[in-house]
């Protein structure tokens, strides 16, 4: 079992950056593929970028690509998500999620395990 907290979250205005964390517990992170997901209100949630166990596979939801970029260090537990870029659409609470053997990094309901998520508000 793992347990994921989310930090980095905040107000930015269109244009700024953030760069998001996802502290994992326990000494087995580097066995799950991990990916963040964001949902807005009166939305539902959708996948953002997902990561592969060595850090060596990336994926992006079109709407981030060329912006966002997820990294992994397995050394210290933690999945980062740098967002550059950030338009008023981005804004949402993200998620990290985890999982050990993913089929679909874009499938939020193949995932495992669920941090509480961090909210990022981009003003126009």
């Amino acid at each position: 079992q793992v347990q994921l907290v989310e930090s980095g979250g905040g107000l930015v205005q269109a244009g700024d950056s953030l760069r998001l964390s996802c502290a994992a517990s326990g000494s087995t992170f580097r066995t799950y593929a991990m990916g963040w997901f964001r949902q807005a209100p009166g939305k539902e949630r959708e996948f953002v970028a997902g990561v592969s166990l060595s850090g060596s596979h990336t994926y992006y939801a079109d709407s981030v690509k060329g912006r966002f970029a997820i990294s992994r260090d397995n050394a210290r537990n933690t999945v980062y998500l740098q967002m550059n870029s950030l338009k008023p659409e981005d804004t949402a609470v993200y998620y990290c999620a985890a999982v050990r053997n993913i089929r679909d990094y874009t499938t939020g309901d193949n995932y495992d395990y669920w941090g509480q998520g961090t909210q990022v508000t981009v003003s126009s």
